[in-house]
């Protein structure tokens, strides 16, 4: 009787966390957006789709993402295939290639906002190195959310590239050997052979980085305050706003509520296009 339930009782304590300080929360927050002065409601949500600066964060998220979540899977999967050999010194470019990941995003976003100040920061001082005019950055409507992507972008590279190493080491170099036999080129080998046996950490990778990105807040929150002109104001930065500023925390849940349905989202994608693609194998 005991071994039957000793599987059950060791991943008790992990179960119980997950329900308190995971599901619980998850639960709360969606049954508080249809509360409204005490009363079961959807009026909250017909409020905040009507409501210009949520459909602002919105679709700011949405551009956000739609330019990082690419960038990041294309330079992360670079840096993975040129540190996935066995050469003298790859150890060293490994960990300067990971060294952004183990700095905090709120000490990254400080550092960026430091580096690209308008005044005295090291980038602008290059700039008018070459001759190059002194640029806005996080003061500037049109550069502020790209600035952000860049920043995000060198801090989270590393962080997924270990992943897809991780997949790379997965696959076998008799492959390889017999795709050079065949004579096939570089390109051929990583698009018809590399990419397709890796399909898993892709897809991994892919909805992981989107849930990220799409909670990213430190930035809008310390470099920018999601100015200049709401030009970086994204919807986890409104969450913020609605809660903790506006004390408004129904409109907080139900952001939050659709911030979790589109991750659910992703996540259901991921299983449907892995299934797709065991069916096709």
């Amino acid at each position: 009787m005991l071994l039957k339930i000793a599987p059950y009782l060791l991943i008790s304590p992990a179960l119980v966390f997950i329900l308190v300080f995971k599901i619980y929360p998850i639960i709360s927050v969606v049954a508080g957006s249809f509360i409204r002065r005490g009363e079961l409601s959807v009026r909250t949500y017909e409020i905040l789709f009507g409501d210009r600066v949520f459909w602002n964060a919105f679709l700011t998220t949405l551009k956000m993402n739609a330019v990082m979540i690419p960038l990041q899977i294309v330079i992360s999967l670079i840096l993975a295939l040129l540190i996935n050999n066995t050469i003298k010194g790859v150890g060293v470019f490994r960990s300067i290639y990971y060294l952004p990941v183990t700095m905090a995003i709120s000490v990254a976003s400080v550092t960026w906002g430091l580096m690209m100040n308008v005044n005295n920061g090291v980038f602008n001082s290059l700039l008018s190195l070459i001759g190059v005019p002194r640029q806005g950055f996080f003061t500037d409507p049109n550069q502020a959310l790209w600035c952000i992507v860049l920043m995000a972008t060198w801090k989270g590279c590393g962080y997924w590239m270990m992943y897809l190493l991780a997949g790379l080491k997965g696959v076998d170099t008799a492959i390889y050997e017999s795709a050079k036999i065949d004579g096939a080129g570089y390109f051929t080998v990583l698009f018809k052979i590399t990419l397709p046996l890796i399909r898993h950490a892709m897809l991994f990778v892919l909805v992981a980085n989107t849930s990220a990105n799409m909670l990213l807040f430190a930035p809008s929150k310390l470099i920018t305050e999601g100015g200049p002109q709401n030009s970086t104001n994204v919807l986890m930065y409104e969450v913020y706003k609605s809660a903790f500023r506006n004390g408004n925390m129904s409109r907080a849940g139900a952001i939050t509520a659709i911030l979790l349905l589109l991750i659910v989202l992703m996540v259901y994608l991921q299983f449907k296009l892995m299934n797709r693609g065991e069916e096709d194998a």
